[in-house]
């Protein structure tokens, strides 16, 4: 005689054999379970052709409120009778949860407060659903209406990135991505120009509040009598490196300061695990957000105070730009800004012009390569978004070569010295594209290998150096300033980090640095083309690659490069009159056609 059990949540007949049950389930197929894995309904005889009789369940309830009672009480009471029809349907008035809740065997009646409650909470998702639908159907008109504001945040925080899934755009069929969701807010003019790359990556958008230790009292050489410039892009807030270069007997005496960072932020503090977790300055057309407090900047940049402390690499170089010599140590300099046009006319500076010839011409006997693509600076002042095109004055190469020696110099250190250091290396290029056009770089350009950061030395064959480290911006890149802290503790005798502990600090902060760079990258094209979409273009591109018949040209003024057909053959380097057409900021991408 087959019992009636749930099984599953769903009804099923079984019989006893052995310590075991065979059941058999609402689809003919069978089961073998242990007793503990079924509700029992009913002893028997029982089919699974279930037909519930009709019942009276407010009057059952009415009479057993608060109260518990077995399947089978509340079978009787309803139904009249315990059948297992009777028993199903007590059952299911259980599971529903109406006015019985079933609790273990037994079943036991809502009170009145209880079921009183429930019918109110009903009341207001039924509610709920019927504003949520009415609000999904103006969505889908393109209307909105105040009331809408909670489906609007909802899709607002898709397309920030702050959530994986929206009933929103499932109701509208559209994806569940934030690209959608964007798409979704500039249909409804919700939003125009927002920019939701930064937080979409979850990078910090405002600066640490962290307190700064005082400077530590310590010897430092006093190099205010000696001029030092620090040079760069106009409109620069953070300088962490300045120059000066001097003609000796053995060629050039170069002086690279650095901010001392190191000084101020010790490994293991709450500002240099700050600075690790944001991994570098974030900049963006809106502005930049520091690794560190605005106050490092204020006290320790080059030149925004009378006086300024710095580390400072001195560093002795032949005429052939081979480095012969450095040393190290704490100082204090008087720092003068330039911007790199004011460079250009400043006396002084001649020496560091011959010395970074000489060095630049050196790297590229060893192989590096002279790769300079058009650069745009993207910001965004008042409201409007300014492009501003990075002109290559000869001082940027001057800058930069003497950086690269500073670099050079302290790994040459760090491994005579046998100091755990971020080394920077590169591997060589997968082939040399000969050719000096803007398509001959932008096919070197492809051609490079990732540069990666090591704990041990190796070639920077990109730089044409046997060894490298970034040392020169530790306000700026958070790696920079772990350099800056080994150098401090071989200078001052203490206990450097250890490799192990490198290596960690390397992974956390390069995994972190390349979110700031894609931050940065989108944001950058994002207000590109919010210029495009506001002003329109129409100038001049440059053929750098052909793929069938669509071409990829540069467009200097912009910074951008764009795949356009190609209605006719044209050589590489060939110079065109491109018209911007359209932009689509969701998935930033720019259309352009040949004017």
């Amino acid at each position: 005689m087959a019992a009636l059990v749930i099984y599953k949540g769903k009804p099923a007949l079984a019989e006893e054999k052995g310590d075991r049950l065979e059941l058999t389930l609402p689809g003919g197929e069978r089961a073998r379970v242990r007793p503990k894995d079924v509700l029992w309904l009913h002893p028997g005889p029982a089919s699974l052709d279930l037909k519930v009789p009709q019942g009276e369940e407010e009057a059952a309830w009415e009479l057993l409120q608060g109260q518990a009672v077995s399947l089978r009480e509340l079978a009787e009471l309803v139904y009249g009778a315990f059948t297992p029809e009777a028993a199903y349907g007590a059952y299911l008035l259980a599971q529903r949860g109406e006015r019985f809740l079933l609790e273990g065997g037994r079943v036991r009646a809502r009170t009145r407060e209880e079921v009183e409650a429930l019918l109110e909470a009903k009341r207001e998702r039924e509610e709920r659903e019927r504003r949520f639908a009415e609000g999904v159907a103006r969505l889908r008109q393109g209307l909105l209406a105040p009331e809408d504001r909670p489906l609007v945040q909802e899709v607002e925080a898709m397309a920030l990135g702050e959530r994986r899934e929206s009933r929103v755009l499932k109701a509208l069929a559209l994806p569940e991505t934030p690209e959608a969701a964007h798409a979704l807010l500039l249909r409804l003019g919700v939003w125009r120009w927002e920019n939701p790359h930064p937080r979409r990556l979850g990078l910090p958008l405002t600066p640490p509040d962290l307190s700064l230790p005082p400077l530590p009292e310590e010897a430092r050489e006093d190099l205010t009598h000696l001029p030092a410039f620090a040079i760069d892009d106009e409109g620069s807030q953070d300088p962490d490196d300045a120059v000066y270069a001097e003609r000796v007997p053995e060629g050039f005496r170069l002086l690279v300061h650095v901010a001392d960072v190191a000084a101020l932020v010790a490994p293991g503090s709450p500002l240099d695990l700050e600075a690790l977790r944001r991994g570098a300055n974030l900049y963006l057309p809106e502005g930049t957000v520091p690794m560190l407090p605005q106050a490092a900047t204020e006290r320790l940049g080059l030149g925004l105070q009378p006086v300024s402390p710095a580390l400072t690499f001195e560093l002795w170089v032949s005429e052939e730009g081979e480095l012969l010599e450095e040393r190290l140590y704490p100082s204090w300099v008087r720092v003068r800004r330039l911007t790199y046009r004011e460079a250009l006319g400043e006396p002084a500076l001649g020496p560091l012009a011959e010395l970074a010839q000489a060095f630049h011409r050196r790297r590229l006997a060893q192989g590096a390569l002279d790769l300079s693509l058009p650069e745009v600076k993207v910001r965004l002042e008042e409201g409007e978004v300014r492009l501003t095109p990075l002109l290559p004055y000869e001082s940027r190469l001057w800058v930069r070569e003497a950086m690269l020696l500073a670099g050079y110099a302290a790994a040459h250190l760090a491994l005579r010295e046998g100091l755990p250091f971020p080394f920077a290396t590169q591997e060589a290029p997968s082939r040399r594209v000969e050719g000096e056009g803007l398509a001959a770089m932008w096919e070197q350009r492809k051609a490079l290998k990732r540069a990666q950061l090591k704990a041990v030395p190796a070639p920077h064959k990109g730089l044409g150096l046997p060894l490298y480290a970034q040392v020169t911006s530790p306000l700026r890149r958070y790696l920079d300033l772990v350099a800056h802290q080994q150098l401090r503790a071989w200078l001052k005798g203490g206990k450097p980090l250890s490799q192990e502990e490198l290596l960690e600090r390397v992974g956390a902060a390069e995994a972190m640095a390349d979110m700031v760079r894609e931050g940065e990258r989108k944001s950058k094209l994002h207000w590109t083309l919010v210029w495009l979409m506001e002003k329109g273009y129409e100038g001049r591109g440059v053929l750098v690659e052909k793929r069938g018949g669509q071409g990829v040209f540069l467009l200097p003024e912009l910074g951008l490069s764009a795949q356009v057909a190609l209605p006719r053959p044209l050589p590489l380097d060939a110079e065109v009159t491109l018209r911007f057409l359209e932009a689509d900021l969701t998935r930033l991408e720019a259309r352009f056609a040949l004017g």
